[in-house]
Parts: structure tokens; sequence; C-alpha cells
């Protein structure tokens, strides 16, 4: 398959873009203003406290596998999963590789959803932050693979001046040093983006390497309750798990039953 990461960061600059003549930036940073001071769930701490840790994901259709769970709704399987046990809630926004939008945000909070939402897409602009803010989002998702150094240290910092937090998603040992410039979670992605081939020894290998206090979670590939301890003891405090509950009838229930089998 060819370099997805390259294809999808190359749409998403043609993207911003077209929003920016659509609603300029100086428009979406009034908006924020307004909501300056307004505090969201943290998703960092909510990880710390959380005896499971999932992450569960609303993940409709993916650019590897396509439509995973095309008729899926944002103002029911979110619910489902915070009612079965959700640690907190990632909702992929990005339309035309994953089939969602920020709407779903929004629609999962009208539904009842009240632990933290994570942003999920592909940002490369700063404009997709305050887009983030505007949705209702709790925390965003910074791709270490997608950003220079500066743009990440920028971007964590914006965040934090709107009241989101920040997860950091690392795929190798050469982008370790990104989680120095301050995010409050970090990610493992076992899922190379440049192949979408899967590897859960990434994360053992990664943990190893991150001080100890670092807020981890570990993502992709976790399609098995026996994996979540053994990572649990290899220092992580959080698990992202979306395709193998939306490919279910019933996302939350599989949720449940997940964390059920948890030994």
């Amino acid at each position: 398959m060819a370099n997805i990461l390259e294809e999808i960061v190359a749409y998403k600059r043609e993207e911003v873009e077209r929003f920016r003549k659509e609603l300029s930036q100086v428009y979406l940073e009034s908006r924020s203003e307004i909501l300056r001071g307004k505090k969201v769930p943290s998703l960092a701490r909510a990880l710390k406290e959380s005896s499971t840790g999932i992450i569960a994901e609303y993940k409709r259709k993916s650019p590897s596998k396509g439509w995973i769970n095309k008729e899926a709704k944002a103002n029911e399987i979110p619910k489902s999963y915070q009612e079965n046990g959700a640690t907190a809630i990632s909702i992929l926004t990005d339309s035309k590789f994953f089939g969602g939008t920020n709407a779903f945000i929004r629609e999962a909070q009208l539904s009842g959803v009240n632990i933290p939402i994570l942003y999920k897409n592909f940002i490369i602009n700063e404009y997709q932050i305050y887009q983030a803010r505007l949705a209702g989002a709790s925390a965003i998702l910074l791709i270490a693979a997608c950003l220079t150094t500066e743009e990440c240290s920028r971007f964590i910092a914006l965040a934090h001046d709107l009241g989101m937090e920040v997860l950091l998603e690392i795929h190798k040992e050469e982008e370790l040093y990104y989680s120095q410039l301050g995010p409050d979670v970090c990610g493992i992605n076992n899922r190379d983006l440049e192949t979408f081939e899967v590897n859960i020894d990434t994360s053992y290998r990664l943990a190893s390497m991150l001080p100890e206090e670092t807020i981890k979670v570990c993502e992709s590939g976790l399609n098995n309750p026996d994996l979540i301890q053994p990572l649990r003891q290899a220092g992580f405090n959080g698990f992202l798990i979306g395709e193998h509950f939306m490919k279910q009838p019933d996302p939350g229930f599989s949720l449940r039953t997940f964390i059920s089998q948890i030994r």
C-alpha cells in the first residue's frame, strides 16, 4: 500500500485552505474566546484514576479497510460506550478517510456523554485546533510523524491556551524526543502509518524508553482482553480501542464484555 500518511497530510493541507475560505481563522479565534475559562473533562486525570483506562473509539471507516460501521450513530454509540465502562471517548472527525465530522462530538455530548472526548484527526495547522475547541473536545491528538518539533511545541501551547489537553502519538524510537515538548499524554501507536501494519511489540519497546511518570496510552491492535494486563504492567495507563468494538453489532456491549474479560 502507498504511503497513506503522506496522502492524508497532503489532503489535509488542501482541506484546511478550503475551510479557511468558508470561515476565517479570525472568526474561529473570536468564537473560541467565548469559551475561554469553560472547563472540559481532563483526559490525563481520567486515565490516571481509571482501573481499566479504555478509550473507546467511534470510528466508522478506515483507509485500509473501508467502511467498518457506516450506519453507526454518533448520538448512540459514544453514550453506550460511556454507559458500558469507557474511561474516555475518541471520535474520528476526518471525513474523507474515516467517515467522520466535527459535528459528531457535539452529537455525542448532546446525547449525554460527559467523559473526556479526544478529537482524533491529522492536525497540521492551528486552524484545526480552533475547530476542535469549538467542537467541544477535551483533548486533541497530535501525531509526531506529521509535525516538526517546532510545530508540535506550538500546537501543544495553543491547545493548552484554549483549555484542552494533548495526546501526542509516536510510532518509532526517532520520535521519542517529541515527548519532551510537554504533552499531557503520550500515545504509542502499534500501527505503522506508512503501511498500516500493526505490531504490538512497538508499545513494549517504546514504553521502556519513556519516563516512568509519563501517562502512556497504547493504540492499535488491541483486540484481545488478555493483552491489557501485561501492557498495564509495562506502564500503560490507557488503551485506545475502536475497530474491535465498532465492527460488532453492539459496540457498547462489546466494550462491556471486553472489560469483564480483562484478567
